[in-house]
């Protein structure tokens, strides 16, 4: 069976191919169940290859025990004629990177609500002790709701699992720790660091670290700071902006203590429009605030009512002028009526 176009992968009739290297994705029909997947499955010669057979079937075995609405479903895993494959939930969309590329990700508002989903899924990970390693662009999707959701655990690993030689610094370099190029212990912190890279990134469209050899880049990453100047010129929130700089820290223990502290500050930043992002299902723009005033005087105050002291102008002032010309009225028609007997 040719690689370029399987017919089928075991029960899925193979439809089209989408895109890959090592391994190729294709979007099938589940013969059985008759859903439309995506199908991830190595090469030959990748599956002739010990470590990235045992990386890829690790890959499918954790991303298979996550459920998070900001997580990518995997459905199913097994092997066809000797190539392991995944199976797993059919997106519609584009990647974070390709949003980025074409200027796609909306206002800043809008960069928050991907930032604090692409949060709450590597918080959840964190949570399952696992440590995905390669948080950029090209592993976020963001479909056609504006949901965000984290793909590819292809060099993920358990915070149980010990990983020798290569496994130390996979990766993709303009998005690794210190710890990662420097081949040190890599624990959650190492995505906290890709957090802020990839938050940089989407706000700046620009990476922090630049370079044109792994050298320079390795050296930017373990000993230079960064640039904070294009992170204000892009009119972030300094709270943002000083976040971004916390998850930047060299040393892992600098950086925010774990995913889910950077959740609650990035909620706070958005401020009460952010409780309607959980489930991440329910994304949407907050609501324009309505004026505080009793149905039938929504709109602009007359002239008279601007006039009055600031206090006098909220609802309860309102209320509280109304109430007084009530009594007004009565005491002057309880005058008058007196007056006469």
């Amino acid at each position: 069976m040719l690689m370029e176009h399987p017919a089928r992968i075991g029960k899925y009739d193979v439809e089209a191919f989408l895109g890959g290297g090592m391994s190729r994705v294709y979007r099938a029909q589940d013969s059985v169940l008759g859903r439309h997947v995506a199908i991830k499955i190595l090469t030959d010669a990748a599956a002739g290859d010990r470590e990235a057979k045992d990386r890829f079937l690790r890959e499918a075995r954790l991303a298979s025990s996550i459920a998070h609405d900001n997580i990518i479903a995997v459905y199913d895993f097994g092997e066809d004629s000797g190539r392991p494959f995944m199976v797993m939930e059919l997106l519609e969309g584009e990647s974070l990177r390709e949003a980025i590329r074409n200027q796609r990700t909306g206002d800043v508002a809008r960069k928050l609500r991907i930032a604090l989903q692409v949060a709450r899924a590597i918080a959840h990970i964190h949570s399952r002790k696992i440590i995905h390693r390669d948080i950029k662009p090209e592993n976020i999707h963001l479909d056609v709701e504006g949901r965000a959701k984290l793909m590819d655990f292809g060099i993920a690993k358990s915070e149980d699992t010990q990983l020798t030689g290569v496994g130390l610094t996979l990766g993709t370099p303009f998005y690794m720790s210190p710890e990662q190029v420097l081949g040190q212990d890599v624990t959650t912190q190492a995505d906290v660091y890709g957090f802020g890279v990839l938050m940089y990134e989407l706000f700046t469209e620009n990476k922090p670290v630049h370079g044109t050899t792994i050298e320079q880049v390795f050296d930017q990453i373990v000993n230079q700071a960064p640039d904070l100047e294009p992170l204000h010129e892009a009119r972030m929130p300094p709270a943002t902006i000083d976040l971004v700089h916390q998850c930047l820290a060299k040393q892992p223990d600098k950086r925010p203590r774990g995913m889910r502290i950077i959740c609650e500050a990035l909620e706070e930043i958005l401020g009460p429009g952010a409780i309607r992002l959980r489930p991440a299902a329910q994304v949407s723009a907050p609501r324009p605030v309505q004026p505080r005033v009793r149905a039938g005087m929504r709109g602009e105050l007359p002239e008279f009512l601007r006039s009055l002291p600031a206090p006098l102008r909220t609802p309860g002032g309102l209320m509280a002028i109304t109430a007084l010309a009530m009594l007004a009225v009565i005491l002057v028609i309880y005058l008058l009526f007196f007056s006469r007997a």
